[in-house]
Formats: structure tokens, sequence, C-alpha cells
């Protein structure tokens, strides 16, 4: 059984790595696409969610992580990683500077998206524990 300490330094590594990989991610997509829309916040988020879509999915079916596994890889990667925070100030940005089409299209488009890469996910991770299963077998 981990120790509560060994779960608490994986999510702040697993935080860490997450949040210099959003910054170095929005980054990237805002130098070369713009920042009028904010599509490297709906791109983090969108990864984010096929990411802990397909972890969780790995982890809930195999029960191969180790707590401090499955901390550092979701509540500390997936939750450095992902941005709904950012999330949520932009579109009250754009709402405060009267682009209510905007911020409707960004909500929109980010919930739809996200629920559908996490489905994505988690059905990719099923169908690869299957197909590797049946190989074992």
């Amino acid at each position: 059984m981990a120790r509560p300490l060994d779960v608490v330094a994986s999510v702040a590594l697993g935080s860490a790595v997450g949040g210099v990989a959003r910054y170095l991610l929005t980054g990237a997509v805002s130098q070369r696409m713009g920042t009028a829309f904010p599509m490297g916040t709906l791109l983090v988020n969108v990864a984010g969610c096929l990411a802990i879509g397909f972890l969780m999915r790995v982890i809930l079916d195999t029960g191969e992580f180790s707590p401090a596994a499955r901390a550092l890889l979701t509540t500390g990667f997936c939750g450095g990683f992902t941005t709904f925070s950012t999330f949520a100030w932009e579109t009250i940005a754009a709402f405060e500077e009267g682009a209510v089409r905007r911020a409707g299209l960004y909500v929109g488009t980010s919930v739809v998206f996200g629920f559908l890469a996490v489905w994505i996910g988690s059905s990719v991770a099923q169908a690869l524990l299957v197909a590797l299963r049946g190989k074992s077998a």
C-alpha cells in the first residue's frame, strides 16, 4: 500500500509535468494560430479529456496501477495539464467583451469535444485491453 506522502509526491510531480506540457502546447498553438480564439486551451482541454478517458479505463479495468501511479497520471498529470479554470476565465472575458457568440461557441465545442474525447479514449483503451488479453490467453 502506498504511503500518503508517496501519493502526494506523485501528484506534485505529475502536476508539474502536466502544467509544463500545457504551457508549451498552448504557447505553440497560440503562436501558430493567434489568440483571437483560445484554440490552445481548447486543444489542451480536449487532449486532457482524451488522456483521462484512456487512462481511467486502463487503470480501472486492469487494477495494475499502484495508488501513487494512478495519482501521478490522473490527478497529477491530467489535472496539471487540463485548464478548465482558464476555460472559465476566457469565457467570462469573452462575455465581458460582448463576444457572446464566441463565448457560446467556445463553451459548446469544449463540452461536446471533451465528452467525445473521453468516450473515444475509453473505447480505444477498452479495445486495446481486449486485444492484449486475447493475445495472452
